[in-house]
């Protein structure tokens, strides 16, 4: 009688952890245990409990080092990176400047703003920085390029209150929008030299003082004024999330769709 080989055991997947990840990006690299730990000042036994998830998350200075030595080794992907990091469960305490965020846009995130044309569509941070638009969003905000941030586009520029029909409820919604978004922030310290900027505005400051945070529009509709022959526009605006690497949860995408039917219309 013949026998067959014995049956492999079922392979079952396991949530990520910190441990199995650090463990692939340094057996990658064919690096030893004894090796790593030494060059990022830990002990080889503590380096055996974190790959085995019998210590708690370490210490932000512990990951730092091993991500240099392991970097050292082999370059880090952007993606391995950030995802050793989310695994380590440190908080993010990098602010990035507009610019650095307007890099992250890649290629495809370009090509995805001119696809989305003859509708408006542009990138923004959480701080209302205006990252990148689309030609018919440019056109039907003028001035908002040049000024590159919707807060001080809409308190600042007289030409906002002439475009935007809704002018004060657009800049009530504005408010209530920055709200709910540095409070999803968790209050970092830059919020408050944000909020002493934005409050140079004298409306803003009223609107802030009474204001509360929300998430979304709730349908609300805008409604945009083309100066050039007076008719009304009505859209939908729709915000998502858009993926970035290395600051993940700074950018946003906003697309803005006209509602059938009511293209051209006369403002009263």
């Amino acid at each position: 009688m013949t026998v067959g080989p014995a049956a492999l055991p079922e392979y079952r997947p396991q949530p990520p952890t910190f441990g199995q990840l650090l463990r692939r990006l340094r057996d990658d690299r064919r690096i030893s245990r004894e090796r790593l730990a030494f060059a990022a000042g830990v002990s080889a036994s503590y380096l055996t409990l974190l790959e085995r998830g019998q210590r708690d998350r370490p210490t932000d200075v512990v990951v730092e080092a091993l991500v240099r030595q392991l970097d050292t080794a082999g370059a880090l992907s952007d993606a391995d990176r950030r995802n050793l990091l989310d695994l380590a469960g440190l908080p993010r305490t990098c602010v990035p400047s507009a610019a650095e965020l307007r890099a992250e846009l890649t290629p495809d995130m370009h090509a995805g703003l001119r696809l989305f044309a003859p509708n408006p569509a542009a990138y923004y941070d959480v701080r209302l920085n205006l990252l990148a638009c689309n030609e018919p969003y440019a056109t039907a905000l003028p001035g908002l390029t040049e000024t590159a941030n919707w807060v001080r586009w809409i308190f600042g520029a007289d030409i906002a209150k002439a475009i935007m029909v809704d002018w004060e409820q657009e800049a009530a919604i504005t408010v209530s929008r920055l709200r709910g978004v540095l409070g999803a922030a968790g209050n970092p310290d830059w919020s408050a030299d944000l909020i002493a900027d934005y409050a140079d505005f004298p409306r803003f400051r009223e609107l802030w003082q009474h204001s509360a945070a929300s998430f979304s529009r709730s349908e609300i509709p805008v409604r945009l004024r083309d100066l050039a022959t007076g008719t009304v526009t009505t859209y939908y605006s729709q915000s998502l999330g858009a993926q970035s690497v290395n600051h993940p949860g700074w950018i946003g995408f906003v697309a803005c769709l006209p509602i059938p039917g009511d293209e051209g219309t006369r403002a009263d």
